[in-house]
């Protein structure tokens, strides 16, 4: 099922034994378009401290009561590794982190999530001692915030369609598949979908989005685009 990341923002998060938090945020690999992180904003629990619970921890998302589950305890979540800034966010870190909640690593492996394609557990053998970090590059991890990314232009082939108000993604493999786009006096306000397939980069330095396709192309894919149930937006497939 489609969620548009928008919609998340400030809902509850719920550990196994308590509340402990809201959404704040999400990171996103620009390569790969998953969601590699939630970032909580956990008030006045744990002050100070930013907490980034991936994927595999997620549990039901209750969206009548805008609740995520969390399937881990507080007590887990306050002892796992601190990272005290925002982006970047480093290998190093990544690693403590995936090896103390004994999750597979994404990075391993030539699927989205490592060795398959949904965040899901999956027996993985403790790491050798004394080598952890001895064949890990610090490599650029390609981050980025979708909070950041949200208000971006979206420049065609041919000219500037809208800027992006949303980003929809998939509930079970935690990938987003279309830039949600506020098309304002170019096509009348309408919000039409763009597959992230058709990116062909984003500029963080200019807060543009470019995308493979004329405005021509755009418009004729959007006039086969009608709100589906619950007010969502349908797409036809891009030829």
């Amino acid at each position: 099922m489609p969620l548009n990341i928008k919609d998340l923002y400030g809902d509850k998060l719920a550990a196994l034994d308590g509340h402990i938090g809201e959404v704040k945020d999400f990171y996103f690999d620009d390569k790969t378009w998953a969601i590699r992180y939630l970032v909580a904003d956990t008030g006045t629990w744990l002050t100070g401290r930013l907490i980034l619970l991936s994927p595999h921890a997620f549990a039901k998302w209750d969206q009548y009561e805008k609740v995520l589950h969390v399937k881990l305890h507080k007590k887990q979540i306050e002892d796992s590794p601190s990272i005290e800034s925002h982006l970047p966010v480093s290998r190093q870190y990544e690693e403590q982190y995936y090896q103390y909640y004994g999750w597979p690593a994404y990075w391993q492996g030539d699927q989205i999530w490592g060795m398959g394609g949904y965040p899901i557990m999956m027996p993985m053998p403790p790491p050798r001692a004394g080598n952890r970090l001895a064949h890990r590059p610090r490599a650029d991890l390609h981050l980025q915030s979708t909070r950041a990314v949200t208000g971006y232009h979206i420049q065609a082939v041919d000219g500037t369609v809208g800027h992006v108000s949303g980003l929809q993604v998939d509930d079970k493999s935690w990938v987003i598949r279309d830039l949600v786009v506020e098309t304002g006096h170019w096509y009348a306000g309408r919000e039409i979908l763009i597959p992230t397939g058709r990116i062909e980069r984003i500029s963080y330095e200019e807060s543009t989005v470019f995308v493979s396709l004329t405005k021509a192309e755009i418009e004729r894919t959007a006039a086969s685009q009608t709100a589906g149930s619950g007010g969502q937006l349908a797409k036809e497939t891009w030829n």
